[in-house]
């Protein structure tokens, strides 16, 4: 059997399935890591000389569902539980 069209046939194995955290087809069988996000490293893989790749995953690219509130917080000064001070 030749490396060409013949062995193309036997390839049904997969050595990525799909990522928990990504959610891309990037998760080594094998390795058990992303090769997408590095899970299940705890920080997010991203490399210095992938310019286009951070800029796709960084903050402000998701929900942000924490961080949109911080900014009307930091606006209030951070009060909590009070009423607003009286404008003078």
């Amino acid at each position: 059997m030749g490396k060409g069209t013949p062995s193309f046939g036997k390839r049904h194995t997969k050595s990525h399935t799909l990522c928990k955290r990504c959610g891309r087809r990037s998760f080594h069988n094998q390795k058990k890591t992303c090769a997408q996000c590095g899970y299940p490293s705890a920080k997010l893989r991203n490399f210095n000389w992938s310019e286009k790749s951070q800029r796709r995953k960084t903050t402000g690219t998701g929900r942000m569902r924490h961080l949109k509130l911080v900014n009307r917080r930091f606006v209030n000064g951070f009060r909590s539980g009070t009423a607003k001070p009286a404008s003078a």
